[in-house]
């Protein structure tokens, strides 16, 4: 049996191997028939004669204009079984992507370099996405059949053996899923039914309220919902949720967290979904009882803002608003910088207030690095070509110190000096021409010059975007990398570090002296962004528990030297 929804279709074939079978029509719009048990098939709509493959295709071994292949799940052999998952509240995320993580850019090369991220003290990696999209390398947020693990990276059952070789190691795995847009190549999903309505900044949005939108919506919810049951995944990064537009009763978002939290209760063990927002609005992650939509955790790039600003002094962008330090305590404090005030880069007012009461810290992820924030630069420059090795220390110090659900990038940990850059493999020339031109005219715009950007279609961008592993063993990334593990033992060491009450949270800062103090309990995290040594009032400091320069403690006072941090016990 073969199925497809087509609803404005009038004709529907399957084609299989030399075979083509005739369909038959309900009165839902889905085609169904019997067709051969082997061989990788394709639909033929009406009397078109190019041949489609499957919307809900499982697998795509010759890329995404080739013909579909059948997928049986409960073929492959997990050894999870007593897998019982992992949480957000206290752990810690390493957002990785597969092409870039290894030399070899596979599942397989990846499992080689678990390990590390077990000695680290990562508990849930978060992958970039690995649905299947055009051309051999990308980013994988232009993917076109949602449902199918990009060949390349090794195809299903590479995921399966990658995420079943974290879950020997202790380590969840969150997958980054993109429903809000599709690819500019390769996607087809228009020729079967009425899946678009609108636009959105990278294209056609779904049509998640219009005529037509319950299957475009289960279409959605069962791709979700594939990951998390049949490929074992423990949750997902919900992308650019933004641009989900949806006037139902439910939204989308409710509902998938709704059917979500019933398969956590089937499979026993937590399933989480994390979204990346533009709107500073906790509604998101708020519970369904308290009036939310009951997602787990929400990206909070905020934070990320005012981290950024205050270590590197950019202001160019959407970095306008951000910069001192007082609004980086405020932020640490509040969550959103915007909560009902006035945005220079959107020109109007953004954001609503948090509820620090009542919303744990755990639920907004905090980074000082991301995928975005750096790829979305014009060389996709890291911190580290900015910052000093004391600098980067300070950084990691607050993220980790914070109350919020820490994330990291990969080679942040040891200040990787490759970068990482946009880079993509559409064949079609002019698709990779207009991708060019576009990516080069939009940093001219935003102030960069458009000589600057790498050309994102050269092998050699995502070549240098791949990690040097050698690094990690070497001076300063060394010392750097062993910062980072000391970090997160004390975090899981001290329940002040992961304590997520937010109202308990108090910030000191000195703007002109560039001095920042996190109180955590009887624990507080002192950095010194400034170039020049501080006296920092420190009443009842009793012990001096980690640092990554001079720290000395003279009665009620720290003396820091510049760009360093120091982690205190006090009475």
């Amino acid at each position: 049996m073969i199925e497809v929804w087509a609803p404005e279709r009038e004709r529907v074939r399957a084609v299989v191997g030399d075979a083509t079978v005739e369909l038959r029509r309900d009165g839902d719009g889905w085609w169904r028939g019997d067709v051969p048990e082997h061989g990788d098939y394709a639909f033929l709509l009406d009397d078109d004669p190019a041949e489609q493959p499957d919307p809900r295709s499982p697998w795509q071994p010759n890329g995404v204009f080739g013909r579909s292949r059948r997928y049986d799940h409960d073929a492959f052999e997990w050894t999870d079984q007593d897998w019982t998952g992992r949480a957000l509240p206290g752990a810690v995320i390493y957002e990785l992507h597969i092409g870039t993580f290894t030399a070899e850019g596979t599942f397989d090369s990846a499992i080689e370099r678990l390990d590390h991220l077990v000695d680290l003290g990562i508990d849930l990696v978060e992958v970039m996405p690995v649905n299947a999209f055009d051309g051999p390398h990308g980013w994988g947020y232009d993917g076109v059949l949602w449902y199918a693990v990009h060949e390349p990276y090794g195809g299903p059952d590479g995921f399966k053996r990658f995420v079943d070789a974290c879950h020997r190691r202790g380590l969840g795995v969150l997958l980054d899923v993109v429903h809000n847009h599709l690819g500019p190549s390769g996607a087809n999903l228009e020729r079967f039914g009425p899946y678009f309505a609108g636009q959105n900044i990278w294209g056609a949005s779904l049509n998640l309220d219009g005529p037509g939108s319950d299957e475009v919506r289960r279409y959605v919810l069962d791709n979700a919902l594939g990951w998390l049951r049949d490929f074992h995944l423990d949750g997902l990064r919900l992308d650019a949720v933004h641009a989900l537009v949806d006037r139902s009763a439910t939204h989308l978002l409710e509902q998938l967290a709704e059917e979500t939290d019933a398969l956590s209760a089937h499979v026993g063990r937590p399933l989480s979904l994390i979204a990346e927002s533009d709107l500073n609005d906790a509604k998101l992650v708020t519970s369904r009882e308290a009036g939310g939509f009951g997602l787990g955790a929400q990206w909070s790039d905020d934070l990320h803002h005012c981290l950024h600003t205050a270590l590197t002094g950019e202001r160019q962008g959407y970095y306008a608003d951000f910069g001192s330090l007082e609004s980086l305590a405020n932020t640490l404090r509040g969550v959103f910088f915007h909560a009902g005030t006035w945005s220079s880069f959107r020109g109007r007012t953004h954001g609503r207030p948090v509820d620090t009461r009542r919303l744990p810290g755990y639920r907004f992820l905090a980074y000082s690095q991301n995928h975005d924030q750096i790829g979305n630069r014009a060389t996709g420059d890291r911190l580290t070509a900015t910052l000093s090795p004391g600098l980067l220390g300070c950084a990691a110090a607050i993220v980790l110190g914070s109350p919020y659900t820490p994330m990291l990038f990969m080679g942040e940990e040891w200040g990787a000096s490759t970068p990482w850059q946009f880079f993509a493999s559409f064949p079609d020339p002019g698709l990779a021409e207009a991708v060019r031109t576009g990516r080069r005219r939009e940093f001219g715009e935003h102030g960069w010059g458009e000589a600057e950007v790498p050309d994102p279609m050269d092998t050699a961008t995502f070549e240098r975007s791949k990690l040097r592993w050698e690094e990690a063993r070497e001076g300063h990334h060394r010392e750097l990398l062993e910062i980072y593990r000391a970090l997160i033992r004390l975090r899981r060491a001290r329940p002040e570090l992961t304590d997520p009450r937010l109202h308990l949270l108090r910030v000191d800062h000195d703007e002109d002296a560039r001095w920042l103090v996190l109180h955590r309990g009887s624990l507080r995290v002192v950095c010194n962004l400034g170039a020049e040594a501080v006296d920092i009032p420190l009443p009842s400091a009793r012990e001096t528990l980690l640092q990554n320069g001079e720290a000395v403690l003279d009665g009620e006072t720290l003396r820091l030297s510049a760009e360093t941090f120091v982690i205190v016990e006090c009475d």
